[in-house]
């Protein structure tokens, strides 16, 4: 083996080199990640790390593979497949329309601005009109997964600068979407006229999502409803995974690319009561997936490339962040944001970001760029990225002290008209009530008496159709995901009920509320005495279901007889310990 140690060349012979770099690039992940933790890092930085100490310093020689392996580049595709599925399911044509100021006016202005200065630098470098353009819209293009993960950390996901920050980026993904579309003709037009190219793609994106529209209205829906009838949590995952490869797949034969089949089979089923449920099943795969694509990216980052040019590098990063950031808050304060939550939004949106990557891998398919451009973009992709969360924590003191020194003011916004998805991801202070039978019909309606929000989790599709009809916050999910448990904002909540008698459930269930809430207080059924005993192990405040009837009954029984000088609950509590 040409001086491989006999335990490496075993291993070549024993265990497949997909094997051993998943293995080892899963593992690096973990371990950088973990110290990037410590620092208050976003996890997509430390997947970007771990590619460049795997493809810089030798690693990938100990699993028989190189950076042009194109296993790692498929898996990574798989990666932008579903980013884009789960952004098409997050996405709601109901948050745009009271968002469309912000989106439109707000993202539209930010791009327009950023792709004017970045694609006339690309021009007046000597770019083509074609690269000049793209290169300017993955310039203003952000990391949305680093800037909303940034402000859930920071518990500020209900800041409005965060409410700003996702209007402009719902603006830039539907753009991700049209360059898609459009991105083949315009590359393979051949030096004549564009347009008729262009034309022929956006009507064929149109036929595409109609297509896509009406399979979910005849047939989607119907589809998801017999499959959640079943109760079968691996048919339900079954069915949104092939759900998404199978449009995914159609967009892509259509010459529409993978990543826009994916986005139209998220957003068919986007408005539909199974959203959040399919958003807590394909949250895991993905994370993994999306992992795997940034740890893809830092395998081609070349730090040889990077210690060479790092003047350069380092110029474009700062001037990256600091344009961009300029620009998002100048954007923002025409729209009447105050200083403070516009600051907040500059800071989050300041980066470029994993489109900005997907994008230049889309264009350089159809027309490589130079190497060291590409070098340049991807290393001040992983250096704007990972300043983004160091940058929102200063933001907010900066801007309170440029606020001190008059050189801005605040203003106070309107109150803004919330959608029923919007108040799910705002709501806060609330109680949980898990299963809408009649336990919990009667607690959510008390609850909701005595002026406590409350959010309904079930999984009977009729009784979310119906509580959503009404206006009650609901989400058709499971207790036991902790995705689903995360988008219900249990570690906002002050309770948690388990309405049903389904003790196993409940304990599933406990340890997850009190790995994200510790201090929450939970509500559990039981209907036998060893149940309730399970359960107050884990400190479940128990409604035993005999206990309670016994009880009710025995009130009853000595009202019948007039005993008013007897105390029923010291009678059953005598009764149940001698039997």
């Amino acid at each position: 083996m040409g001086g491989i140690p006999t335990f490496l060349a075993m291993g070549e012979a024993n265990v497949s080199p997909l094997f051993a770099l998943l293995t080892m690039v899963l593992v690096l992940a973990v371990v950088i990640s973990l110290a990037l933790v410590r620092f208050k890092q976003s996890l997509l930085v430390g997947y970007l790390l771990a590619g460049v100490l795997i493809g810089n310093f030798g690693l990938l020689w100990f699993t028989g593979n190189d950076a042009s392996d194109p296993v790692i580049a498929n898996l990574s595709e798989i990666g932008v497949v579903l980013l884009m599925f789960t952004l098409g399911v997050e996405f709601s044509f109901g948050e745009l329309r009271h968002m469309w100021r912000t989106a439109l006016l707000g993202g539209g202005m930010q791009v327009a601005v950023t792709g004017l200065i970045a694609g006339g630098i690309a021009a007046l470098a000597g770019f083509n009109v074609i690269d000049s353009v793209v290169l300017g819209i993955a310039v203003s293009l952000s990391s949305t997964a680093v800037a909303m993960k940034s402000f859930q950390d920071a518990g500020q996901q209900n800041n409005p600068g965060a409410r700003a920050s996702l209007g402009i980026a719902l603006f830039q993904d539907i753009l991700v979407i049209l360059v898609f579309l459009v991105m083949p003709a315009v590359y393979q037009s051949g030096g004549g006229s564009i347009l008729p190219q262009i034309g022929t793609a956006v009507l064929k994106g149109f036929v595409f999502l109609a297509g896509a529209a009406l399979l979910g209205k005849y047939m989607l829906n119907s589809l998801l409803h017999a499959v959640a009838r079943t109760r079968s949590r691996e048919l339900f995952t079954l069915t949104v995974i092939g759900l998404c490869a199978g449009v995914a797949y159609a967009g892509g034969a259509l010459d529409l690319s993978l990543a826009l089949g994916a986005f139209v089979a998220g957003l068919v089923v986007s408005e539909s009561i199974y959203s959040h449920r399919i958003l807590s099943e394909i949250l895991p795969f993905k994370d993994l997936f999306l992992a795997i694509f940034f740890i893809s990216v830092g395998l081609q980052i070349d730090l040889s490339i990077f210690l060479t040019d790092w003047a350069r590098v380092l110029l474009w990063s700062f001037s990256i962040l600091l344009a961009k950031g300029a620009v998002v808050f100048f954007v923002l304060k025409s729209l009447q944001l105050p200083a403070r939550p516009g600051m907040l939004a500059a800071a989050a949106l300041s980066s470029t970001g994993e489109f900005s990557l997907v994008l230049i891998g889309k264009a350089g398919g159809y027309r490589p760029f130079d190497p060291a451009t590409e070098q340049v973009l991807l290393v001040c992709t992983a250096l704007t990225m990972a300043c983004v969360p160091t940058l929102m924590r200063v933001s907010l003191p900066f801007a309170k002290w440029l606020e001190e020194k008059g050189v801005l003011a605040s203003h106070k916004m309107a109150p803004e008209v919330m959608t029923p998805v919007q108040a799910i991801k705002q709501i806060d202070d609330h109680a949980i009530i898990c299963g809408y039978g009649p336990v919990g019909r009667s607690v959510n309606e008390a609850l909701k008496r005595c002026g406590v929000s409350t959010l309904v989790l079930e999984l009977n599709a009729e009784t979310v159709r119906d509580l959503k009809e009404r206006g009650q916050p609901v989400l058709f999910a499971d207790a036991t995901h902790p995705e689903a448990l995360d988008l219900a904002g249990i570690s906002r909540a002050r309770m948690v009920a388990f309405t049903f008698p389904s003790v196993h459930v409940t304990c599933a269930a406990v340890p997850l509320v009190r790995e994200r809430n510790p201090g929450i207080c939970i509500f559990g059924r039981a209907k036998f005495p060893n149940e309730a005993m399970k359960l107050r192990a884990l400190d479940v405040q128990v409604i035993h279901d005999e206990r309670e009837s016994a009880v009710a009954m025995v009130r009853a029984a000595i009202t019948t007889y007039q005993r008013a000088d007897i105390d029923p609950v010291e009678v059953v509590g005598e009764t149940m310990e001698a039997g």
